[in-house]
């Protein structure tokens, strides 16, 4: 997994991106020179989109890949993954997590 990498072109083609098995972005590519006429707003939310889709299909992959090794379902593994609350992943494995502190 450590040379894993999963990548995301956005709908127009304008712009992909390629990330590694822990998330972090290896290459953004813009493949026409549409962006240059792009509102900021427009052209951060395909950036942004592209980054998000090939993030989500590398923590579907790392989840799948410890399906063997590691208990609990694909979901509750890819959300520890992604750094979420662990407490679905925890439950399966019949521990209880006490959550944040309450004030």
């Amino acid at each position: 997994m450590e040379s894993a990498t999963a990548e995301a072109v956005s709908k127009d083609r304008m712009v992909s991106a390629k990330v590694n098995a822990r998330g972090e972005i290896d290459e953004l590519r813009f493949h026409t020179s549409k962006y240059r006429t792009m509102a900021p707003a427009e052209l951060s939310a395909a950036v942004l989109d592209v980054i998000g889709r090939a993030r989500a299909e590398m923590e579907r992959r790392v989840a799948e890949a410890l399906g063997p090794v590691a208990p609990g379902t694909p979901e509750s593994r890819a959300e520890v993954i992604r750094g979420g609350d662990p407490s679905a992943f925890l439950a399966e494995l019949g521990l209880d997590f006490p959550g944040p502190p309450r004030p």
